[in-house]
């Protein structure tokens, strides 16, 4: 059996992409499967809009993600000698020949093709004729000599059997006049040689495969399976767009997605095994196959990503989420702050932290619902807390302090007892008090329940924070 080599190779003019993401997982997750490898190639013949910021943030993310590459990253610029030679050798053999077309005349193809509302397609005016017929100081471009006979026919493992007229297949270029190599080319040479065995990839490259099976009939090589699935639509079937979640993965990263939660989420975007939905990766590896890939547009669902993210966020252990937090605060605009205050009330935000994971649906929702532990006295209230402190709100504090220092021991049901029957005694609802007590103790209008805020933040920290609230009624 043929050894399986998938590859990821991504374009390094922007950041990795969630669809880039998905394409990279795939790739990974069917070359675990099957035992293989997956390289990755970083495809930077674009010289002008590759940069260094954007190779980084692909490895960066890749890494994130826990999606690894077997062997050294593969740059496909420094293999350009060898694309040329490619080029050169079916040149010498009558597979390509050199094309003196001028800008001028392929610019006038361009608009003769949009006018008659044609796709644009060489006309071949060199495929035939005499290199010395060549107008003088004219650069030329090498093109394959593609057949103009039968159909070009792939069997795609997602897509099934694709075939395209070889009557409506130009010749393309494999070398610019520059003598740069084109895509296409590079692409062929670069999985030939690498013993690329399955190429997977999204189907808006479904037209390239034609192109370059081409060229491999042409070079006699063996042309690896293709698999082109399906690309990501926003959840109203529309092109995925930022307002769907068309991002860059540092950005879900920045938003506090876990990359477990989110590597679970990629897989069941076009791909599904019955009705399961959370997958550990090792599930992943043992189950996942081209054959069970659709064929319809996959649809991004923010709302079932951060629900599938709560899932992971409330099964991780306390350490494993303040570790999680930690990862996470080099990447947000404030998290040196965060950091440096965390680091003075680790014990009390462990303590804590089983509860705020249970209403928390991603890293930064956790780290706000923790922020009333973090935050100094006396606590800044906002404005929806500041609305539940009115004079007879914070009149009704005082008179809760007063009970409040009679408790012992301090423990969520001998606070609940107490609060209970001191709204009852105000013949009031216990939300009557606990509102006013919660904006005073956490400068906000939610959070935990209020008994886990008390007991949380322990009978003298809770005492002096109402304390604050009912002095500044006082000085008002």
């Amino acid at each position: 059996m043929t050894a399986i080599v998938t590859r990821f190779a991504p374009s390094p003019t922007g950041f990795l992409h969630i669809g880039g993401a998905r394409t990279a997982l795939f790739n990974w997750l069917y070359a675990r499967h099957h035992g293989g490898k997956m390289l990755l190639r970083i495809e930077d013949t674009d010289r002008q809009r590759s940069t260094k910021e954007a190779i980084d943030a692909i490895l960066d993310g890749l890494s994130w993600l826990e999606i690894g590459w077997d062997g050294e990253v593969l740059y496909q610029f420094s293999r350009a000698a060898r694309h040329r030679e490619v080029a050169e050798a079916l040149l010498a053999v009558g597979h390509a020949y050199r094309c003196f077309a001028t800008p001028e005349e392929l610019q006038a193809m361009r608009e003769a093709a949009r006018r008659e509302g044609k796709s644009f397609r060489y006309d071949g005016r060199w495929r035939d004729r005499d290199p010395a017929e060549a107008p003088a100081g004219v650069a030329p471009a090498i093109r394959l000599k593609a057949r103009q006979d039968g159909e070009t026919v792939v069997e795609d493992l997602v897509q099934g059997r694709v075939a395209w007229k070889n009557a409506e297949l130009d010749d393309l270029v494999l070398l610019r006049s520059d003598g740069n190599p084109t895509y296409m080319l590079s692409v062929v040479v670069d999985d030939h040689d690498t013993g690329i065995s399955h190429v997977i990839r999204g189907d808006d490259h479904l037209n390239n495969a034609a192109r370059q099976a081409q060229i491999y009939e042409a070079l006699g090589w063996e042309i690896p399976r293709m698999a082109h699935i399906p690309l990501i639509h926003g959840p109203d079937g529309s092109k995925l767009s930022k307002r769907h979640g068309a991002l860059g993965v540092e950005a879900y990263r920045a938003m506090g997605f876990l990359p477990a939660a989110l590597r679970n989420y990629l897989v069941r975007l076009g791909w599904s095994h019955g009705d399961q939905e959370v997958f550990t990766t090792e599930e992943m590896v043992a189950l996942f196959d081209l054959d069970r890939v659709g064929r319809s547009a996959a649809r991004f669902d923010f709302a079932k990503l951060e629900s599938l993210n709560g899932i992971y966020l409330r099964a991780m252990s306390n350490d494993e989420a303040l570790a999680a937090i930690e990862q996470l605060l080099p990447h947000l605009p404030d998290g040196r702050k965060i950091a440096a205050r965390i680091n003075n009330k680790r014990e009390l935000l462990n303590t804590a932290m089983s509860g705020l994971k249970e209403r928390a649906k991603t890293l930064v929702e956790l780290i706000d619902s923790a922020n009333y532990l973090l935050v100094d006295r006396p606590l800044e209230l906002d404005d929806k807390a500041q609305g539940l402190l009115a004079p007879e709100a914070r009149a009704l504090v005082a008179r809760v302090i007063k009970l409040l220092e009679t408790v012992d021991p301090w423990t969520v049901e001998a606070t609940e007892t107490a609060m209970r029957a001191f709204a009852e005694r105000e013949g009031v609802k216990l939300a009557a008090v606990a509102q006013p007590l919660r904006a005073a103790l956490t400068g906000r209008s939610t959070s935990p329940g209020i008994f886990d805020v008390l007991t949380v933040l322990g009978k003298p920290e809770s005492l002096a924070r109402l304390k604050d609230q009912v002095g500044v009624a006082a000085t008002a």
